[in-house]
C-alpha cells in the first residue's frame, strides 16, 4: 500500500519527505484539506518555534534524541521540519524529534517549511506522523483519538476514514481507556502488553482487572494464558444453572446461553446478562459504566447497520 493510499492527498502533501514531490501536490492539498505552502525551505531560530499543542506523544527517548543529535552533527538534516504561523509566531506541525535533536546538537537555527493549516488538519497530521513513522504507546494513541473526537465532535468511523486506518483498530485502542488507571499506567510503561490489556476488558470489574494486571507482572503469564484465565473466571462468576429436575435439553439450552454470554462479553468488553423464560422468550442486557462507554457500545453495535445503509 502506498503512502498516498494510507494518508490521502492532503496529508501526504504535508508529510512527504521529498520537497519536489511535495510541491507538485500543494495545490491539490489546498483544495482537499485547506492547506497550502507559503514558501520554500527557510532557516528559523529554534527558540522561536512553539510546540505542537496536538502532539500525542508525551514521552521521548533521551537515548534516541541523543543518537539523532549525533547524526545531525555528521550528516546535517535531510528533511526540514514543518511549521505554521499562529499569532505571529511559528508553531510546529511535524518534526518534534528533529527539533529536539537540533537543540541538543547545539544548533541555533533549523531548516523549516512553512505551511497554512487549520487546527483540525494539524491534529490529524500529528496523529498520522506518529502512527506511520514512530509508534506511540497504545494509551497515547487512544488518548489522541479521544481528544480529536471530543474536540471535533465526530464519530470513530469518521476519524478512521480521515486517517485511513481500519475502524476496528481505532475502536480496540480506545477501549483501553475503559481500563483502570493502574492498568493503563502498566501498559504505558511496558509492564504489560496491549494483548494483556485487551484480555482484561471482558472482566468489567476494576478490582478484578487490577488484580489480574498485578498477577501478569508478578508471574509473567502470557497473553493466551491471561485470556484463558479471564474466561474461566467469567464462567465461574456467571455459573451454569442446573438442578436435579432439569432435562438434558434444558441443560443444553443453559449451556448455550452461558456460552453466548461469554462470547458477548469478550466481543463488547463489558458485562452482559441473558435471561430466558420457559416459553423461550428473553432479553439481553448490556451494562455500561458511564456515558463514554455507552457511546462506545452504541458505535460498536450500530457499525453494521451503517455499513448496510451505505451498501443499499
Amino acid at each position: 500500500m502506498t503512502k498516498k493510499k494510507r494518508l490521502g492527498r492532503g496529508l501526504e502533501a504535508l508529510l512527504s519527505a521529498s520537497s519536489e514531490h511535495d510541491e507538485s501536490l500543494e495545490h491539490a492539498a489546498g483544495e482537499s484539506d485547506g492547506s497550502s505552502t507559503t514558501g520554500d525551505t527557510v532557516q528559523l531560530s529554534v527558540y522561536e518555534i512553539d510546540d505542537n499543542p496536538f502532539q500525542p506523544r508525551r514521552e521521548f527517548s533521551e537515548t534516541e534524541i541523543a543518537s539523532l543529535a549525533e547524526s545531525l552533527k555528521s550528516h546535517d538534516m535531510l528533511q526540514p521540519i514543518l511549521v505554521r504561523v499562529v499569532n505571529g509566531r511559528y508553531q510546529l506541525i511535524s518534526g518534534e524529534r528533529r527539533l529536539r535533536a537540533a537543540i541538543q546538537a547545539g544548533w541555533s537555527t533549523i531548516p523549516a517549511r512553512v505551511r497554512q493549516a487549520d487546527d483540525r488538519l494539524v491534529a490529524e497530521l500529528a496523529i498520522v506522523e506518529n502512527l506511520q513513522r514512530k509508534d506511540l504507546n497504545a494509551i497515547e494513541k487512544a488518548l489522541s483519538f479521544r481528544r480529536y473526537i471530543d474536540e471535533h465532535g465526530c464519530t470513530q468511523e469518521h476519524l478512521a476514514g480521515r486517517l485511513k486506518i481500519d475502524r476496528s483498530t481505532l475502536t480496540n485502542l480506545m477501549r483501553l481507556l475503559d481500563l483502570p488507571m493502574l492498568v493503563q499506567d502498566a501498559l504505558r510503561q511496558g509492564q504489560i502488553s496491549m494483548g494483556h490489556a485487551r484480555a482484561l476488558l471482558p472482566l468489567g470489574d476494576e478490582a478484578a482487572q487490577v488484580a489480574f494486571c498485578n498477577r501478569i507482572q508478578r508471574d509473567g503469564i502470557s497473553v493466551r494464558q491471561t485470556e484463558r484465565d479471564v474466561a474461566d473466571q467469567i464462567a465461574r462468576e456467571d455459573g451454569t444453572p442446573s438442578g436435579t429436575g432439569n432435562s438434558g435439553k434444558t441443560r443444553t439450552i443453559n449451556q448455550q446461553l452461558e456460552s453466548l454470554k461469554r462470547e458477548l462479553k469478550q466481543a463488547l468488553g463489558t458485562n452482559v446478562d441473558i435471561r430466558q423464560n420457559t416459553r423461550g422468550n428473553g432479553r439481553i442486557v448490556i451494562h455500561f459504566a458511564n456515558a463514554r462507554e455507552f457511546d462506545r457500545l452504541r458505535d460498536h453495535l450500530a457499525a453494521g447497520n451503517r455499513t448496510g445503509n451505505r451498501a443499499a
